[in-house]
């Protein structure tokens, strides 16, 4: 009888306690229930704002600036230029492993023409990469030029030209990031050597890359380049910019139209190309002889006679002109 009675008492001690780990063991099964979603919440917040990020980054300066996007080399008539534009340049990532220029931007005397980029040792086969993020615009081959070439539309509203390579890695319309492989380094077009040929353009107008970026440190001159259609373009650090009016501000200061900057863009070169001309030959003065004239111009003789077709007994005369 004890025994009996004993058995219901705890039967009846533990109906509580069963209760309570039911419904303990019920709220930790809505608590599963719920943690999932929270976690499915928080993954759908995350791919959100993922988004949003990445919007941001599509979102970009370009979009405004040119107007219209197509594969065209150069930009159309009467395109409006800002006066003034900040070019972001933080997000610079060195186009090639190899740091060493060859042939600087300018005029060039051998060729007779003005070189719109730098050119940076690369050999066959070595990775060529995006200097910015943005959208690749042109994959072309030129035989007479740049061989085969990438051009990419950045988001801070440059455009960078890769020439010379070996493969391209990319197609039209594809959207890259900064330091992404684009394609290999090569000999291709009209080329002396493998070589990078760089260059940075602002709508249609070509900027100096050896002003914005130090190949050899492979690093940014500064961090924004501040681009002036009416001259002065010049380097600012992030407080300076930040003092200036935002680009959509300064991008709504019309400066001259593009077919303007062309022809002055042509001026230069004229000037630049008369500068060289000026540079490469000598007039001759009174009292002087081919050795003075020699030292003058940092050459020799014998150079000066077979640029000349003359020897050293050669007399010269009083405004006598002389290639150097």
């Amino acid at each position: 009888m004890h025994f009996l009675l004993n058995q219901m008492a705890r039967k009846v001690l533990l109906l509580p306690l069963m209760a309570l780990t039911a419904s303990t063991g019920f709220a930790q099964d809505k608590l599963a229930d719920v943690a999932p979603v929270d976690k499915r919440m928080r993954a759908i917040d995350s791919v959100s704002i993922a988004s949003l990020r990445a919007k941001e980054s599509i979102d970009d300066y370009s979009a405004s600036l040119y107007p219209e996007w197509n594969n065209s080399l150069y930009l159309g008539a009467n395109v409006v230029m800002p006066k003034e534009f900040k070019i972001d340049l933080r997000e610079f990532r060195m186009p090639c492993e190899n740091n060493r220029v060859t042939s600087h931007y300018g005029y060039r005397r051998s060729f007779r023409r003005n070189h719109k980029g730098t050119d940076i040792k690369v050999y066959v086969g070595d990775t060529i990469y995006a200097a910015f993020t943005g959208k690749i615009r042109i994959v072309a081959f030129n035989r007479g030029g740049w061989g085969k070439y990438v051009l990419i539309r950045h988001n801070n509203g440059l455009e960078t030209l890769y020439g010379h390579m070996s493969k391209q890695l990319v197609t039209e319309g594809q959207e890259v990031k900064a330091g992404e492989p684009i394609g290999l380094g090569g000999n291709t077009g009209r080329s002396n050597g493998s070589h990078l040929h760089f260059e940075a353009r602002f709508m249609g107008h070509f900027i100096d890359p050896e002003k914005m970026f130090d190949f050899e440190a492979k690093d940014i001159k500064g961090d924004y380049y501040l681009f002036s259609s009416v001259g002065g373009s010049r380097l600012l650090t992030s407080e300076e910019a930040g003092k200036l009016p935002s680009n959509d501000v300064l991008a709504s200061v019309g400066g001259p139209t593009f077919e303007a900057d062309k022809a002055a863009e042509s001026k230069r070169f004229q000037e630049e190309r008369k500068a060289s001309i000026r540079a490469s030959v000598h007039k001759v003065a009174k009292g002087e002889s081919l050795s003075t004239i020699a030292r003058k111009r940092g050459t020799t003789v014998s150079r000066l006679c077979k640029l000349n077709n003359i020897t050293p007994k050669t007399v010269l005369r009083v405004g006598q002109i002389l290639k150097c």
